[in-house]
């Protein structure tokens, strides 16, 4: 059996391979080494690359390794990762803010100048947030501007996309655009989407869509048609690439439920300034003269009328984790960049994941990063050095809000059991088992935490590769290890 051990090295854990047969874990029916195998004997992966790495969260001992020094893909395993540099250069404390400046001066009831929305990087600001912005503007005093409205998402660069995320996925929130300025359409916080909501019309020839929040950017293009009841329901909602046309197409019976999609806002600036003007106007604010809407740099001169602190880094992480939202790991790269780099980039970003990488001893030379979210197929690291990640932060002052960010296998609800919540539901795996999940077209990884039965923690990391066939069967094969961890004893 190839055991890999770890062995001092000026206080940091250096693992090392050994080849020791009387150091395989015993249980009463078979060693480790057999029950992986066995589990691993499993035809849904012939063909694919399994890497596994198995390890005691106390001293950081491998106990099993499977093709664990192989670069593979991680998928959202990718977070993990993110989510730790983040908390180690950014803090658990850490607030993005929102501002509104103003260039000009109030006289009277008039705003005469410019109003400036300066977004950096809050992926959680809702419309609520942009009506209260509305009411502070009203409180002092303002009915009227006299100037442009003005986005500022200067904060980060204009780079929208990551640079290996697939065309076809840029429609759906999962491939949202990023962007300093930008707004979500629940607490969610898909940032940069909208909710489509699609329902019966009650004398109409078409159903009716409604768009959460409402906002002119998007145009709404409706290609449904009415049946009578009992017919089947048949409704897709795509928004077309390059483009804020939503096509909404399909039959609608009269007794049919709702369909309800997040689609991705193509150029999430505008829609954040378009919905900002809507919660102005509600409060009674007009822009008068020949005012236009306009996006460019706030003026150093410029006053500061309002602002808002987002929720923390801790809370953040709980939605980014739990969910998996690809938005929130691509922003941290950038927020991670602009605080410790000053330049608001992927690039800039990644290097500092990288130094952080470095500080917690992974080899970076094993490791390629391409993004925050896990989105790009040529994201490789390899499950020893995941695994070996998720031992080295365990003395982190901030790992109690790392670990809390971990979707819980078996609970239902969302924002515990996470992307979990429907998988391993009994005992002893259950509340038991605290993993990120990953998936990705012929990719998937699960990678956390797991007590045996005998109260030992450990650690693992399945990333599986180049599969054919159904998701859930791999799923299965990830939730099988979790669950044979969990219901033998390590203890000696």
């Amino acid at each position: 059996m190839l055991l890999i051990l770890p062995v001092a090295d000026q206080g940091k854990n250096v693992f090392v391979s050994a080849t020791d047969d009387s150091s395989e874990t015993q249980f009463e029916d078979g060693s480790l080494e057999e029950k992986m195998s066995n589990i691993l004997d499993n035809p849904n992966l012939d063909g694919a690359i399994t890497g596994v790495n198995i390890s005691d969260a106390d001293s950081g001992e491998v106990l099993y390794s499977h093709e664990g020094d192989t670069r593979l893909h991680p998928a959202s395993n990718q977070k993990l990762i993110t989510a730790a540099a983040a908390l180690e250069k950014l803090g658990t404390d850490y607030q993005f803010s929102t501002e509104v400046f103003t260039d000009g001066k109030v006289k009277g009831p008039v705003l005469h100048g410019d109003l400036f929305l300066k977004g950096k990087g809050d992926p959680t600001l809702l419309k609520e947030d942009f009506d209260q912005f509305a009411a502070d503007l009203k409180n002092q005093g303002i009915k009227k501007i006299k100037g442009d409205l003005v986005g500022d998402d200067t904060w980060y660069d204009d780079e929208r996309l990551s640079l290996d995320l697939n065309w076809s996925d840029e429609p759906y929130y999962t491939g949202a655009q990023v962007s300093a300025l930008t707004l979500s359409p629940n607490e969610d916080y898909d940032a940069g989407t909208v909710i489509v909501e699609v329902t019966p019309s009650e004398d109409g020839d078409q159903a009716d869509v409604k768009l959460t929040p409402e906002t002119d950017y998007i145009n709404i293009v409706n290609h449904t048609e009415m049946a009578p009841a009992g017919e089947a329901k048949s409704i897709s909602i795509q928004r077309k690439h390059g483009t804020n046309d939503i096509v909404v197409e399909g039959v609608m019976p009269e007794d049919g439920t709702m369909s309800r999609s997040w689609a991705s806002v193509w150029e999430p600036t505008g829609y954040a300034v378009d919905v900002f003007r809507k919660s102005l106007e509600e409060q009674g604010i007009k822009f008068i003269g020949n005012s236009n809407i306009r996006f460019e740099a706030t003026p150093d001169h410029a006053n500061m009328l309002t602002s808002k602190d987002s929720m923390t880094l801790e809370e953040l992480l709980i939605p980014f984790m739990k969910l998996s939202n690809n938005g929130h790991g691509e922003t941290l790269v950038k927020e991670m960049g602009k605080v410790v780099q000053d330049e608001g980039s992927w690039d800039a970003g990644l290097d500092v994941v990288r130094d952080v990488l470095s500080e917690l001893t992974i080899n970076n030379d094993t490791i390629l990063l391409r993004d925050g979210s896990g989105m790009s197929h040529k994201n490789y690291i390899p499950a020893n050095d995941l695994a070996q990640l998720l031992y080295n932060i365990q003395d982190k002052d901030w790992f109690p809000a790392f670990k809390e960010s971990l979707p819980v296998a078996g609970v239902s609800e969302r924002f515990v059991g996470g992307t979990l919540r429907s998988r391993m539901t009994s005992e002893p795996v259950q509340g038991n088992v605290t993993a990120k999940t990953g998936s990705l077209t012929s990719v998937s990884a699960l990678s956390g935490y797991v007590t045996a039965l005998d109260g030992k923690e450990l650690i693992f990391s399945v990333m599986i590769n180049n599969y054919l066939g159904s998701s859930s069967t791999i799923k299965a094969i990830e939730d099988e290890i979790a669950t044979m961890l969990a219901e033998n004893e390590f203890n000696e």
